[in-house]
């Protein structure tokens, strides 16, 4: 009897769909099956970053590096000169409400302690904790209204990155890996390098693909050491013997994914192997700064210590950009408070030491790319996830703003020289062409040769973009 019951038991789980998807085959005779497979054959057509597609229309950028200075750095401490905040400094303004500050008691406005100068023949205003970058105001086009929707670090960090405050969503890197594809076959189509102190609030989700095929998401990379964790061939295996078992676990995959036909991430999987196979030659070589010559080393700040970490980040970025790869975003500030741009507990001390690691490598990028003819075909993007009040707090630091922050672009299409939108008197507020988080996307998009609007992928039966339903190109900016 206990022998009979068990072997219909064994018989009775072995009918049993142990998936989603196995289940669908078996019921309705494989019928429940037929939409789906439809449905998901027709997202894992796009599955494979590594083939170039063409651009909607002729793109002024082929590649972006995206400097993110997380924290949220303060524009009119560095690039928006406000004369008003030096002639009301002090004052307590009866804000009706309107201010939303994220920690309590605001202070006072609180002057730059900054001095201002103009540069180029753009007149350009720059602190003098950006002289370097100073040099390069002609190359640049300054976004003075931007705006976005938290005041908080994880939504604003995650709404900059994938244009929701939301998680789960991809990000604009993942979006033109999965619109354009990679030029470089050996590399990863979307890199990230972030700070030496740690990574941004979030994490991964901030450059993940989210519903995208995972082949999307960006492949994290190091300046020091192997660039690439995991990557180095396993000690005492050869390359023929390497190569057999990426064949033997090829021809598994295929076998696996005939029986189950449409599986985005499984054919992610099969390429991502074939990817790191190749990368094991190609990615070494890519970050090897140090066959640079000195003179190059010298103009990323690479002969200096504070400047010699982000430096070669930018240099490496150079030299990504330069073999095809696609979008490169690197982070400047790690943690919290005063390890990242967050400048609560003290301006002063806080943009001094970040500015001092970011100003001759920034300056550095833009003048290597511009001289090997690279400006024009790379788009440089530089700002964080909100900028900070003209209030003090605690009458040294500055809190959250999200209201009305700067954020620059160089290269790329871009109009060199110029300045876009306004905020108020005293940088609280956009006023004139406030610019949202959708518009500075789509204009990225624009540059790189994609219409916003048609860039999209169904999930959950609905057409998903990176704007959501919103954004318009910032067209004044473009050259």
């Amino acid at each position: 009897m206990n022998e009979d019951t068990h072997n219909e038991c064994d018989f009775g789980r072995s009918q049993i769909a142990t998936t989603r998807r196995e289940f669908l085959a078996r019921t309705g005779a494989g019928f429940g099956m037929l939409g789906l497979a439809g449905m998901l054959q027709s997202n894992a057509q796009a599955a494979s970053p590594f083939t170039v597609r063409n651009a909607q229309f002729a793109p002024k950028a082929k590649s972006v590096i995206f400097l993110f200075m997380y924290g949220g750095p303060s524009g009119f401490d560095l690039f928006d000169y406000k004369p008003d905040l030096d002639k009301f400094d002090g004052r307590k303004l009866d804000w009706k409400g309107e201010l939303k500050p994220f920690s309590p008691n605001p202070g006072p406005l609180m002057k730059s302690p900054y001095a201002f100068k103009q540069y180029g023949q753009s007149g350009a205003w720059v602190s003098d904790k950006y002289p370097a970058v100073a040099r390069c105001v002609d190359d640049i086009a300054f976004i003075k209204s931007c705006y976005a929707g938290s005041n908080n670090h994880a939504p604003a960090l995650f709404q900059m990155n994938t244009g929701y405050i939301r998680v789960g969503y991809p990000s604009i890197g993942s979006w033109l890996t999965y619109g354009l594809g990679t030029e470089n076959q050996n590399l990863p189509g979307y890199v990230v390098m972030y700070d030496p102190r740690g990574g941004p609030i979030g994490g991964p989700q901030n450059w993940g693909s989210g519903f995208l095929p995972s082949s999307y998401q960006a492949t994290p990379l190091r300046s020091n050491g192997t660039p690439i964790i995991n990557l180095e061939r396993q000690r005492g295996l050869n390359d023929e013997q390497q190569r057999a078992q990426l064949d033997l676990l090829a021809q598994l995959n295929q076998a696996h994914f005939e029986q189950h036909p449409g599986e985005a991430d499984l054919s992610a999987r099969i390429e991502s192997f074939e990817l790191a196979y190749r990368m094991q030659m190609a990615a070494p070589e890519a970050v090897e700064i140090a066959k640079e010559n000195d003179e190059t080393k010298q103009l990323y700040g690479l002969d200096q210590e504070k400047t010699k970490y982000f430096g070669s980040q930018l240099l490496i970025a150079r030299r990504l950009v330069e073999r095809g790869v696609r979008f490169v975003q690197v982070y400047s500030g790690g943690g919290h408070q005063q390890d990242s741009w967050d400048a609560h507990n003290g301006l002063i001390e806080n943009h001094d030491m970040h500015c001092a690691e970011t100003d001759v490598p920034m300056a550095g990028l833009l003048t290597d790319l511009k001289r090997r003819g690279l400006l024009d075909s790379t788009l440089v993007i530089w700002g964080g996830e909100f900028g900070r009040l003209p209030v003090s707090q605690n009458g040294i630091g500055r809190d959250h703003n999200p209201d009305g922050f700067l954020m620059w672009m160089a290269g790329g299409g871009i109009k060199g020289g110029t300045s876009f939108g306004e905020t108020d008197e005293v940088g609280y507020k956009a006023a004139v062409d406030p610019v949202s988080v959708n518009d500075l996307h789509a204009t990225v998009l624009a540059l790189s040769g994609i219409d916003h609007e048609k860039l999209t992928y169904t999930h959950n039966g609905r057409n998903f973009r990176l704007t959501d339903v919103a954004g318009n190109v910032l067209h004044k900016i473009i050259a």
